[in-house]
């Protein structure tokens, strides 16, 4: 499904605009799309940025097959989307996962903005209590 654009203010008085997204999209093993779902991320990125293009980024990556099916890990950090590597904070997590800290690396590894398509790796560090 991916990000579905759920709300938008542009102020006249300035050339600031301010856009809330609703996040549901397959989590996969792999960059290709025909790869393996291993979950689903569903979440709100709302823009924040007035200087450069800044989302604030809440989501759940919850699994749903392997051995942590039924657990999930929670982001909630400043994204810099246009930035090809970047950090995200990991805040918590369900299951396997209680009590998660941690942070993920991105890499941008596709995106085109005409057909809203962003391919993102994350590479995760977690520290949780199981």
């Amino acid at each position: 499904m991916g990000a579905i654009l759920v709300f938008m203010v542009t102020l006249g008085f300035t050339s600031v605009r301010f856009n809330v997204y609703v996040l549901d999209t397959p989590l996969t093993e792999g960059q290709d799309p025909n790869s393996k779902v291993v979950g689903q991320v569903q979440g709100l990125s709302v823009s924040a940025g007035q200087d450069k293009t800044m989302l604030v980024f809440m989501a759940d990556f919850e699994f749903t097959s392997c051995e942590f099916n039924g657990s999930s890990i929670s982001v909630l950090s400043r994204n810099p989307i246009l930035e090809t590597d970047r950090e995200l904070a990991i805040v918590g997590g369900r299951g396997k996962f209680r009590m998660a800290r941690g942070f993920a690396n991105l890499h941008t590894n596709y995106m085109n903005a005409t057909s809203s398509v962003v391919i993102v790796e994350y590479n995760v560090t977690i520290f949780h209590y199981e």
